[in-house]
């Protein structure tokens, strides 16, 4: 990369964290734009999780409104994406696969469904979710249970995070970097548990479907 490129990405970002300053200034209105910004696919500097904390842990009372308000947003902006890939299909998938990482993160889309969906959207840690998005819009996943499954999780979070910050004011962020390993160890927990449940579920019902027939 040249010097004139590095410089001309240092504005961009320089330019962004100014936009996103000026959106937060907004309360929560500005968290609801910044959630749709960030999950639509332009990454927001220090993202929601940091801004959710920010606007608890300055103005308590609307904590939870901007805990609404990003729940909101990222269900758009990942509705944005969802719907761009169901209208490109997997030629459009295929697209954004084509490095190894990719490939993986869409093989383990197709192997545990929209588990792939709900983990990283509950979890405090950064983990990867457009990819999963974008295989659950172009491989056909049901909108109706893709919108579902993105509130649950995303709500828990957010709402997590409001009453976070508005106990723990700045030390919230902190607080979460001392305990990163916590989460990420509770999200595979998770992610193990939903798998044997889904599977179990599963077999279940179509046992009792081939009784009834």
């Amino acid at each position: 990369m040249t010097k004139s490129s590095c410089w001309r990405c240092w504005e961009i970002g320089a330019q962004l964290s100014k936009l996103v300053a000026l959106l937060l200034s907004w309360g929560p209105l500005g968290v609801l734009l910044i959630g749709v910004i960030d999950s639509a696919g332009l990454p927001i500097p220090g993202g929601v999780d940091a801004l959710v904390v920010l606007v608890s842990s300055v103005h308590r009372r609307q904590g939870y409104l901007a805990a609404a308000a990003a729940t909101a947003g990222s269900l758009v902006g990942n509705l944005i994406l969802f719907l761009i890939a169901r209208k490109g299909g997997e030629a459009y998938l295929a697209r954004h696969t084509l490095h190894a990482r990719g490939r993986k993160l869409r093989a383990w889309f197709e192997e545990y469904g929209l588990l792939t969906i709900f983990v990283p959207g509950v979890v405090i840690v950064p983990l990867p979710l457009k990819i999963f998005v974008l295989s659950a819009g172009a491989l056909g996943a049901k909108l109706g249970r893709f919108i579902f499954v993105l509130l649950i999780a995303r709500a828990p979070r957010y709402f997590f995070l409001a009453w976070l910050g508005s106990r723990l004011g700045k030390d919230t962020l902190p607080y979460l970097a001392h305990h990163v390993w916590e989460f990420l160890a509770f999200a595979v927990l998770l992610f193990i548990i939903l798998y044997f449940f889904v599977r179990y579920a599963h077999h279940r019902h179509r046992h009792l479907f081939i009784d009834l027939t």
